[in-house]
């Protein structure tokens, strides 16, 4: 699970293993593998490192 924020400033905590597609257009829109869109603060960049060291927390905890 990783922290989102809207554009409204609430935080949301989303499911990393069930986003499909990241875009900027010029927000940033997380679409969810339910189809849900989520626009966001945070970049595409951002979000991609945010996932990578949620994968990361979850392998070293596996070892």
């Amino acid at each position: 699970m990783i922290k989102v924020t809207r554009l409204n400033d609430s935080e949301i905590i989303i499911n990393a293993e069930l986003i499909e597609l990241i875009e900027a257009t010029p927000d940033t829109v997380i679409t969810m593998t339910t189809g849900r869109k989520i626009v966001v603060k945070e970049t595409v960049d951002d979000i991609i490192d945010i996932v990578v060291q949620y994968k990361q927390k979850i392998l070293i905890r596996m070892d």
